[in-house]
């Protein structure tokens, strides 16, 4: 084998390989709906597969000479096993937590990354001779092997993915390893019949398994996120991705984001599945905000209620996915949040742009943010990121954060301020005391109009009963077996006891579970 080829399969399996890397953490993270420890379970995977693929390829390698017939069809044979391996991981991923078994398709991996991982040094024996210049030889196609991934790295997390489904992206993958998997062949002579002939069998090959595989792929992320709930003939009814992540949207609006519940895209109290009365409740136990600081967007249903507050005279929204910015025109209850003058979108991480804005200061910073126990969420409940919010506050000003009931996240807040008020999942913190006035929340449900119309309009007996209903229970005090709604930060600091905080370095939430996680808005 020449050198020039070597390199050129070389590069080529590097850049596959690392592109199907992406594709099966992204497959395995909708899956398991984005905890920590599922990028070192797929992580573990692959580079135990390549160091077993590397012993198989040591143990061909002494068994034949550098120009036999079986060492060019073994590296051949083991690109195209790779590549059919690598794509079959997200059908057989689908099929795994459409068994409840998500986990099944790691087996996989470790396969396909075998068989990756026995292509370079198959490639070295065949093209290097063992003389002078075997350093230099072996360095060339080392270098191109790391710049191949390099590049696969780049090209398919930053670009492929903004234009291209990951379905649509594994298929390219495979038809693309099944032709990589035909220049072994043009060292035989004649090399370009048969090479010639390799790649028609090994394209018509390839297009069977992408057809037999279609109907699991067209389904792929419901089964992927509905799991074992998965029903024939669900389907979303809107889907994006891109580098950022995956948004999906069912036909009753309901959202999920990178795999789990992001709310709902509809403004309604009347039903309320976004729970919005937690926002709205804000101004009856703090002082009206002016200036709102928001952290994370998704389909804009809780910015659209702050920002047409009365109060509020600008709100500065921070998301980290450009995508909901795409979607949400598509929705009426918040498709005019775009063009409210109040309002300004950046598109950055939260954290990040607090760090990048030391001077901007907020009477409410909002974040109505992940799981606890989802990876990175450590970034916005850690008591450093606590710190740096604080410095961003107004005197008097408050954060209102989705703790989604998590002890830790609890007492994270607690900790960092002097006063908390509970919220059902949220914790309001600020350096003054916090409490609610019913009479207050009532008036913001009325004052507050989107889409020209009130929250609840008192007018409507229908509206005006849910109205009532709501502020009763806000400023009931709960019973034995069923907390109250609202609950004093010094009660609760109690209550938590030695229940430790989150910080930057022990990731408390983050590695509180393995696998699988509950719908809590």
């Amino acid at each position: 084998m020449s050198l020039s080829i070597a390199m050129l399969i070389a590069g080529a399996s590097g850049f596959i390989a690392l592109s199907y890397e992406i594709l099966w953490y992204r497959t395995f993270s909708l899956a398991t709906g984005g905890t920590a420890p599922i990028f070192a379970f797929v992580l573990g995977a692959y580079l135990y597969g390549l160091a077993s693929g590397s012993y198989v390829a040591r143990l061909i390698s002494r068994a034949t000479g550098r120009r036999s017939r079986r060492l060019i069809v073994s590296t051949a044979v083991f690109i195209v096993g790779a590549n059919v391996v690598g794509y079959l991981v997200l059908p057989v991923g689908a099929l795994g937590c459409t068994a409840g078994k998500c986990i099944i398709g790691l087996p996989a991996v470790a396969v396909a990354a075998a068989l990756l991982g026995a292509v370079l040094p198959l490639v070295s024996h065949a093209a290097i001779a063992p003389d002078r210049m075997a350093g230099v030889k072996l360095s060339r196609i080392y270098a191109a092997n790391i710049l191949g991934s390099v590049g696969g790295t780049l090209a398919t997390g930053y670009v492929l993915l903004d234009h291209l489904s990951t379905q649509s992206i594994a298929v390219v993958l495979l038809l693309a390893g099944v032709l990589v998997a035909g220049l072994p062949l043009l060292t035989r002579e004649p090399p370009a019949r048969l090479a010639a002939s390799w790649m028609v069998v090994a394209c018509l090959g390839a297009a069977a398994i992408v057809y037999v595989t279609q109907p699991l792929l067209a389904t792929l992320h419901e089964r992927l996120i509905f799991r074992s709930n998965y029903r024939p003939g669900v389907r979303f009814a809107r889907t994006l991705e891109n580098r950022a992540g995956v948004i999906n949207i069912t036909s009753e609006g309901r959202v999920f984001g990178g795999g789990v519940y992001d709310g709902y895209a509809r403004v309604d109290l009347m039903e309320d599945p976004n729970i919005l009365a937690r926002i709205v409740a804000v101004p009856a136990f703090h002082q009206p905000p002016r200036r709102v600081l928001m952290i994370g967007l998704s389909m804009g249903a809780w910015a659209q209620v702050v920002a047409n507050m009365p109060s509020v005279e600008s709100l500065t929204i921070v998301e980290i996915n450009p995508g909901y910015l795409r979607l949400i025109p598509e929705y009426p209850d918040v498709a005019s949040l775009l063009s409210n003058p109040k309002v300004s979108i950046v598109i950055d991480d939260g954290r990040r742009w607090l760090v990048r804005n030391p001077h901007e200061r907020f009477d409410l910073i909002v974040a109505n943010v992940t799981f606890h126990w989802r990876e990175h969420a450590t970034n916005l409940l850690s008591l450093e990121f606590m710190q740096l919010v604080r410095s961003h506050l107004e005197p008097g000003g408050a954060y209102f954060y989705n703790a989604t009931f998590s002890p830790e996240a609890f007492k994270t807040g607690l900790v960092a301020f002097p006063y908390g008020l509970r919220v059902v999942g949220f914790l309001a913190v600020s350096d003054r005391p916090l409490v609610f006035k019913p009479e207050i929340f009532a008036s913001t449900l009325t004052s507050t109009r989107v889409n020209d119309r009130p929250l609840l309009d008192p007018r409507v007996p229908q509206q005006r009963r849910r109205m009532e209903e709501l502020t009763a229970q806000l400023a009931a005090r709960g019973s034995a077996g069923s907390p109250p709604i609202f609950e004093d930060g010094a009660d609760l600091l109690q209550r938590l006891g030695d229940v430790r905080a989150v910080t930057d370095d022990n990731m408390a939430v983050e590695w509180s579970v393995l696998s699988g996680y509950t719908e809590q808005p």
